[in-house]
C-alpha cells in the first residue's frame, strides 16, 4: 500500500509541479539557513573531551586587588600568579595537575638549507599529556622528574614532526630550539579537541600547539611567553620580580575522579587563601572556584550570543518558510477536491486519504530536506571563507546533522501538511459528484 500512495504522490507532484517546486524550495532555504547555524552551535558548544570532563576542573583563585574585582560580576580571575599556580601544583593535592602558559620560539632544522621558522607551543608539566588523554603516533610525554630537573624535553605535533623528520618515528632525536637542543620524548597523533578547552584565553577554537615542553623551563627565560598577562599593580624591573609580582598568566587544571577528591581540594584551596590572607594578599578568601570543563566553557561563554541569536532568527526563518508551505499545501490539496470526492465515493475511507496525502508532505519534504542540506555546505563554505582558518572544523557537516537535517524537514513537512490534509479529508463526496 505504501508504494502505491508513493506513486499517487509522485503523478500528483508531476502534475502541479510549479506549486510543487515552490514548496521544495521553501523548505529547503528554511532547511539550509537553519542547519547551517544549527552545525556550527552544535559544535561549539560540544564536549570536547566526554570521556572524563567531569573529572577536569581548572583552577581559580582570586588574587586581584581588594578595592577593585577582577570582573563585573564579582567573580575570580581567569588566570593564576605564578606563585599560587606552582604553590598548588607543587603540593600535588590532586590525582593529577598541570601548569601551563603559552610558549613560542624559533625552529633551527638541521637542513642548514631550511630557513628557520617560528612555532607556537606550550609550557606545560608532565601531567598534560595522560590528564587531557592526548594521543601519541611515536614515544610519549616526559615525566615529573624532567619537570622538577629543568630537563630540556619536548613532544611535538605529527605535522611538525612531517616537516622536519618525514613522519618517522623521531623519538631520542633533537629538535634545536631558541639556540639550544631539547630531546624528543614523544610525537603527537593528530588531536584538535573543539573548543580547545584546556585554553581558551588565546582563542577558544585556535588549534592545538606545535611543540610542548616543561613549564619550569620558562623560568629559565628558554623562550618567549605568549598570551594574556594582566597586572593590578606595578611590578620591580627584572624576570623574578614579575615571577614574584601579582600578575596573573598561568593556569591550572586538576582531575579530581570523584566528589569526596572536588570537596578536598576545594577546601585545600581555601585554606591557602586564607593563609595568604594573613599576608596582605586574598582579600576576598571565599571567591575560590572549581569549574568542570563544560561549566567552564559555559562561563566563559565560548558560544558567543550572536552565535545563539544567529540561530534563533534563522529558525524563525524556518517557520516563515513552514507557513508558506501549509498555505501552499491548502491551495493544492483543496484544489484535488473533486479527486477526493471520487475516491471517497469508490470506498476509500478518510484514513486512507490522510495518510495518502501526509506521504505526499513527508516526499516533498524529503526533497525539500536533500535541497536544503546543498545549502548548508553552501552557507558552511561561505562561512569558512568569511572568518578564516579557525572555524573550518565546525563549518562541517557530519552524519548526525545530516540525519537531523532531513529529520528536520520531514518533520516539518508533515506538520505543515496536517491542516492541509484533514481538511482535504473532509471534502463531502456527494457535494463533489453532483457538481461533476
Amino acid at each position: 500500500m505504501f508504494s502505491y500512495y508513493l506513486k499517487l504522490a509522485y503523478l500528483s507532484c508531476k502534475r502541479t509541479w510549479g506549486m510543487t517546486l515552490l514548496m521544495v524550495c521553501a523548505i529547503g532555504l528554511g532547511i539550509g539557513a537553519s542547519m547551517t547555524t544549527i552545525t556550527v552551535n552544535y559544535l561549539m558548544s560540544a564536549n570536547p573531551i566526554p570521556q572524563k570532563s567531569e573529572q577536569l576542573f581548572f583552577v581559580q583563585m582570586d588574587s586581584w586587588q581588594p578595592n577593585d574585582p577582577y570582573s563585573d560580576d564579582g567573580d575570580a580571575p581567569t588566570q593564576l600568579t605564578y606563585r599560587d599556580a606552582t604553590y598548588l601544583w607543587q603540593a600535588q593535592k590532586a590525582k593529577r595537575q598541570t601548569i601551563q602558559s603559552g610558549m613560542a620560539a624559533v625552529i633551527e632544522p638541521a637542513d642548514k638549507e631550511v630557513l628557520p621558522f617560528m612555532v607556537q607551543g606550550r609550557a606545560n608539566s608532565a601531567d598534560f599529556f595522560p590528564m587531557f588523554d592526548v594521543p601519541f603516533l611515536y614515544g610519549s610525554g616526559w615525566d615529573h622528574q624532567a619537570d622538577l630537573k629543568k630537563e630540556r624535553v619536548i613532544v611535538i605535533n605529527a605535522e611538525l614532526n612531517e616537516r622536519l623528520f618525514g613522519g618517522k618515528d623521531s623519538t631520542g632525536q633533537t629538535v634545536r630550539m631558541a639556540g639550544e637542543d631539547y630531546k624528543i620524548t614523544g610525537v603527537m597523533d593528530r588531536w584538535n579537541p573543539k573548543p580547545r578547552f584546556y585554553d581558551i584565553s588565546t582563542g577558544s577554537f585556535n588549534d592545538v600547539e606545535e611543540v610542548f615542553v616543561p613549564f619550569s623551563l620558562i623560568t629559565e627565560q628558554k623562550f618567549d611567553r605568549s598570551g594574556n598577562t594582566n597586572c593590578w599593580k606595578p611590578t620591580e624591573s627584572g624576570f623574578q620580580a614579575f615571577l614574584d609580582s601579582e600578575c596573573i598568566w598561568v593556569q591550572l587544571w586538576v582531575e579530581l575522579p570523584t566528589a569526596q577528591d572536588k570537596e578536598a581540594y576545594f577546601s585545600f584551596m581555601n585554606a591557602y587563601a586564607k593563609e595568604q590572607n594573613q599576608y596582605g594578599r586574598f582579600a576576598r578568601t571565599d571567591n575560590n572556584k572549581l569549574r568542570d570543563v563544560m561549566q567552564w566553557l559555559e562561563y566563559a561563554e565560548v558560544v558567543s550570543d550572536d552565535a545563539s541569536m544567529m540561530m534563533a532568527m534563522s529558525l524563525m526563518f524556518l517557520l516563515v518558510c513552514l507557513l508558506n508551505t501549509v498555505g501552499l499545501l491548502l491551495a493544492k490539496f483543496l484544489g484535488k477536491a473533486s479527486e477526493i470526492g471520487v475516491r471517497q465515493a469508490l470506498g476509500a475511507s478518510r484514513n486512507d486519504l490522510f495518510i495518502q496525502h501526509l506521504i505526499e508532505s513527508g516526499c516533498i519534504g524529503l526533497a525539500g530536506g536533500l535541497l536544503g542540506l546543498v545549502l548548508a555546505i553552501l552557507g558552511l563554505e561561505a562561512i569558512k571563507v568569511m572568518y578564516g582558518d579557525w572555524i573550518r572544523d565546525l563549518a562541517q557537516l557530519d552524519f548526525t546533522l545530516v540525519a537531523m537535517a532531513i529529520g528536520l524537514a520531514i518533520v516539518s513537512a508533515l506538520l505543515a501538511g496536517l491542516y492541509p490534509t484533514w481538511r482535504a479529508c473532509q471534502v463531502q463526496p456527494s457535494v463533489q459528484l453532483k457538481s461533476q
